[in-house]
């Protein structure tokens, strides 16, 4: 299970709607059950992001890392961290 700090949590709050037509969250707390029922990961950087989506059978070879970044299950957070939610 991974630990989802403020930032991961606030991200996903503030972007939610680029996953999903309606809120499934509204509080830190449902943001965080959201994202552990989920199984969200955060990584360290966009080579981790690119080496998820090929893990998970996502051809991400042709992506640049801005169409990676662009992609709505991908959040920025700080420190060069991404969250990646799988809608």
């Amino acid at each position: 299970m991974y630990e989802y700090d403020e930032d991961c949590l606030q991200a996903f709050l503030k972007g939610q709607s680029r996953l999903f037509d309606v809120p499934v969250a509204e509080t830190i707390e449902e943001a965080e059950a959201f994202l552990e029922d989920c199984m969200a990961v955060v990584v360290d950087g966009i080579e981790e992001v690119r080496a998820f989506f090929e893990e998970e059978g996502v051809d991400a070879a042709g992506m640049s890392d801005e169409e990676l970044e662009d992609a709505s299950e991908v959040f920025a957070i700080s420190g060069g961290r991404y969250l990646i939610v799988e809608g």
